[in-house]
């Protein structure tokens, strides 16, 4: 059975190899995929109406004849216009079409065509521009459609050169090969329970769903049946982790560490110091993720972490994804630690051989006893005396055999996770249902307030003309500008900024006086590594980027962060580059530019209005749900297909109790009736190894 579903779709009838490379590039490999590659949107084309009963603005089916021959006339070069009049017994419709000259012949006059569309124009001479449109059968109303007037016609997220009429072929016919394979992954029992429809049902119908009932049939239950899968995958990927024995970190007086410290930590930092204590005094490994917004002191936690493994004669190790970040945090840990006697070591892929061999030397001899750097942690010749913390910040940043490689350099090591992300704290829960969650939500005193501001074009000089007054007071400046992902729409050059045309703009006609450096995600990581560097040491004025700096280098001396297009980002992204400010003594700033004829949107608002993380997060996921809420390949969770955390919630408690309620008559999942669950928790583990490990 599964056999059959995961055969490629190349095999599908009228797919092949050409359509079989668009159709991966939406990520549709194989029958499951297809069938499981649910629309985005529904037009209703049921609703039928005549002329003189039409409304402007709404979007209907006119069943209407051709009264004319429809006229082919050349605007200017590069733009042909078709146009008809339309009628039916009521009244008449005027009905353009832009750039689709084929359309003159494919509309005969005298013959009764359905147009579906919005309708424009007013309400004495309605009209419609680029309507969909099919021949009128001459049936009866629904039955007279060919292929979609008079249905709920799904709409898919498509590709250059893989329209919507074929991805709705391949997908009927998907369905139609499927059969009855479609697994029952739900227990019959769970189904009984919350009411919910069977498979086949579900998935005919929220691909082709014969009314608005059905539609809501089969999204309850694929909804519930996604969250139900990922609830009982976490909580058994837990249950696996929690079975692991490791070594117990005696009890140590954190009081007298905070004592030592040259400020008074705040109550939050206190209370995620306390609840990893508790952690690494059991006989099992700490798994916990710490997060917090940025400037909330994650670093002290790591640092607490650190001493009380040093306390019981052990080392940590403290993996960060670039160099300059690792630099950054050798900086701050040896701050903290070495006053207390502790001894920080370094080692990123920049040393000399001759300096990689002796910090080398010194781990393995137990005289190092943290031991912070980037990947290069991994390298076969890293070896610990006795490694007992492994510690990683964004982790996310990281692959599963990247930080499995570093906790196989110890006995079953404690693990802490820091994460500048912050995360609605019930969606931590199932995103990260293998760690237990700290959540530092409380600023440390002194942290600038950033001034925010949302601006248009006709503000360009005035913000160029603050960015030079900020770098004559010696202050420095970051610009950033969308990355336009391959695969994207086409989008003008005036509306977008390219990274690396408007640093040479700038440069050139703006700011031909003073130092402005580029970095973007394209470049040599040694590039990149150099351009931060360069920029943190105060020997450039403005950083042109993109999104590469969100989660960056800590530069006290950068005062000024403008974004551009910022309605193309999220708000959580927006926060996080926000953070890149307000780190030092200088009063500082963020603008955010709209893009050209945009009205003023929600998330801007909400940046202006708030700075708390935590806030923003919230309304992030509900403004734009956990796939952009995250990022690309972020949040440790297979991509959702049809839930969202965001309006789900219900419904993600429920399945989160049904989850823990079968496993806790079924914890190996060995019983016949979830025997498909099991296999589709074990097939999701495969899929997703990287995010769910």
């Amino acid at each position: 059975m599964d056999v059959e579903l995961d055969k490629s779709v190349r095999y599908i009838k009228g797919v092949g190899e050409g359509r079989e490379k668009l159709m991966n590039k939406l990520g549709i490999r194989t029958l499951r995929e297809l069938v499981g590659y649910f629309p985005r949107a529904y037009e209703d084309r049921t609703v039928f109406k005549e002329i003189n009963s039409l409304s402007i603005g709404e979007t209907v089916c006119v069943r209407a004849m051709a009264a004319a021959a429809p006229s082919l006339s050349r605007v200017r070069s590069g733009l042909d216009l078709v146009k008809l009049r339309a009628a039916d017994d009521t009244g008449l419709l005027d009905v353009t079409f832009f750039n689709q000259a084929y359309i003159k012949d494919a509309i005969k006059q005298g013959e009764t065509y359905i147009f579906y569309g919005k309708v424009t124009g007013t309400l004495l001479k309605p009209a419609m521009t680029n309507p969909l449109f099919e021949r009128d059968s001459g049936a009866g109303e629904a039955a007279s459609a060919s292929a979609s007037a008079g249905k709920i016609v799904p709409v898919y997220a498509a590709t250059a050169g893989l329209p919507q009429n074929h991805i709705r072929a391949a997908v009927r016919r998907g369905l139609d090969e499927c059969g009855g394979m479609l697994p029952e992954t739900l227990p019959d029992e769970v189904s009984r329970k919350h009411e919910l429809c069977r498979a086949q049902y579900a998935y005919e119908n929220i691909h082709f769903p014969a009314d608005m009932k059905a539609l809501e049939i089969a999204r309850k239950r694929l909804i519930f049946e996604e969250l139900f899968v990922l609830a009982a995958a976490m909580k058994r990927l837990r249950a696996s982790r929690v079975e692991k024995t490791g070594r117990s970190i005696g009890t140590h007086d954190l009081g007298g560490f905070f004592s030592m410290l040259p400020f008074e930590p705040t109550g939050a930092q206190k209370r995620s110091i306390c609840e990893a204590a508790g952690d690494m005094g059991q006989k099992r490994p700490m798994n916990r993720l710490v997060q917090g917004d940025v400037g909330s002191g994650k670093t002290l936690v790591a640092a607490a972490c650190c001493w009380m493994v040093w306390r019981s004669g052990c080392q940590a190790a403290f993996m960060a994804p670039t160099e300059i970040l690792a630099k950054q945090h050798y900086n701050s840990l040896t701050a903290l630690l070495e006053p207390l006697g502790m001894r920080v070591g370094l080692l990123t892929g920049s040393l000399t051989a001759k300096r990689k061999n002796e910090v080398c030397g010194r781990l393995e001899a137990g005289e190092i006893d943290v031991l912070i750097g980037t990947h290069a942690l991994i390298s076969e010749n890293v070896r610990f005396s006795d490694l007992a913390l492994v510690i990683t910040d964004e982790q996310h940043r990281f692959g599963v055999n990247q930080r499995s490689l570093l906790t196989e350099k110890g006995d079953s090591p404690h693990v802490l996770v820091m994460s500048a992300t912050p995360i609605p704290r019930t969606l931590a829960l199932m995103i990260y249902g293998d760690l237990d969650v700290s959540v530092i939500d409380e600023m440390p005193p002194g942290r600038q307030e950033i001034e925010t501001h949302v601006v248009t074009e006709k503000h360009r000089q005035r913000m160029y003309g603050f960015v030079r007054k900020l770098a004559a007071e010696g202050q420095q400046i970051y610009i950033i500008c969308p990355m336009v992902e391959e695969g994207e729409d086409p989008v003008s050059e005036n509306e977008v900024k390219s990274a690396r045309r408007y640093h040479e703009m700038i440069q050139r006609e703006v700011f031909p006086d003073l130092r402005v450096a580029l970095v973007h995600g394209k470049m040599a990581s040694k590039e990149k590594d150099a351009a931060m560097g360069a920029f943190a040491a105060g020997e450039t004025d403005i950083l042109v980027a993109t999104t590469v700096v969100e989660v960056g280098v800590d530069v006290p001396n950068a005062a000024m962060i403008v974004v551009e297009n910022a309605d193309r980002f999220g708000l959580s992204q927006l926060h996080q580059l926000r953070g890149r400010v307000g780190r030092g003594e200088h009063k500082s700033y963020c603008i955010l530019f709209q893009s050209a004829g945009s009205a003023l949107n929600d998330r801007l608002g909400i940046m202006r209005a708030t700075s708390d993380g935590f806030k923003i997060a919230e309304e992030d996921l509900k403004l734009r749900g956990p796939g952009d809420f995250f990022g690309s390949r972020q949040h440790g969770l297979p991509e959702l297909r049809i839930a969202n955390f965001a309006t789900d919630m219900l419904v993600l408690n429920q399945a989160q109790n049904a989850a823990e309620e079968v496993l806790r008559k079924d914890p190996m999942l060995t019983s016949p009736d979830n025997a498909q669950l099991a296999a589709q928790i074990e097939h999701m583990f495969e899929l997703n190894a990287d995010r769910l490990n």
